[in-house]
């Protein structure tokens, strides 16, 4: 049983259902490195120093300060950090239900699951769940994390409902800064339709198995190899194709990466639950 980071409550309308939150997420194959002096190999530690004194200062002499102008700074105490800390409400408020595909993927940050609290909670979570599922909207509203208010999105996934939290408007950069070809533009109806072809030959059943982590895989091989002494050998990335016709290599690709029906567990593309609009 993981441990638990919130106990709370959903609360829409006159409802309250009483739930445990968990991580959904876990880094396992995270691989953690130390820095080295080239030198001699001994480790790197790090020091404090005042850049007017150029001596080191120790933590007890150190405080945070906003730079509000130019070598200009606020200093802010723990008791400031603290009457800025937003009061835990212990309950995660929905104050709309959203349909799912109107939100964009931007918005979406760290999920977590939810579980019912109590035999009480039982009856109120499974209703909640199965009706989110039946309806294909979300249930957006905010909660308390760490002493931070978040933005987040509830919705059913298999028999758990799931809590992502998500990035507020002001946290999500415009694109209209970028460089950016307008719609249906540059290309011609023929290799539209050869690429809406490729999508269609390519597409599956989402399933997070088929997905692995190689780079992490790759560099263990070589740790292992340095250890034992032996001479660094990986596998040779693929070499991307350069596009010279476009029309040419999208029918390439239709010949080449055809695959068998056997394999095509179905029709639904992946990432279909989630929109693709524009933020």
């Amino acid at each position: 049983m993981p441990r638990p980071l919130w106990k709370g409550a959903i609360a829409f309308g006159l409802v309250t259902v009483p739930v445990t939150l968990y991580s959904a997420t876990e880094r396992t194959e995270k691989l953690s490195f130390h820095l080295l002096h080239k030198k001699d190999g001994s480790r790197v530690d790090y020091k404090r120093f005042c850049v007017k004194e150029d001596k080191e200062v120790p933590w007890g002499e150190i405080v945070k300060g906003y730079e509000y102008a130019k070598g200009q700074y606020a200093v802010l105490t723990d008791a400031d950090f603290e009457k800025a800390q937003t009061p835990a409400t212990q309950a995660f408020d929905i104050r709309a239900f959203v349909a799912a595909d109107a939100i964009d993927f931007l918005y979406f940050d760290t999920p977590y699951y939810l579980a019912p609290s109590g035999k009480g909670g039982v009856k109120a979570y499974a209703l909640l769940r199965d009706a989110l599922g039946q309806s294909g909207r979300v249930g957006v509203g905010t909660i308390v994390l760490r002493q931070r208010e978040h933005l987040a999105a509830l919705e059913p996934s298999g028999d758990a409902l799931v809590l992502t939290t998500m990035r507020f408007a002001h946290e999500v950069r415009s694109p209209k800064t970028l460089d950016l070809p307008k719609a249906r533009h540059g290309y011609q109806a023929k290799e539209m339709k050869l690429a809406q072809q490729l999508i269609d030959t390519l597409s599956a059943e989402w399933d997070p198995t088929d997905y692995k982590d190689s780079y992490t895989d790759v560099l263990k091989q070589v740790i292992r190899q340095k250890i034992e002494g032996e001479e660094i050998r990986v596998p040779e990335p693929p070499k991307l194709p350069k596009v010279v016709d476009l029309r040419k290599a999208l029918e390439a690709s239709l010949k080449d990466g055809r695959r068998p029906l056997s394999r095509m567990r179905g029709r639904r593309a992946v990432g279909a639950r989630r929109p693709r609009k524009a933020a």
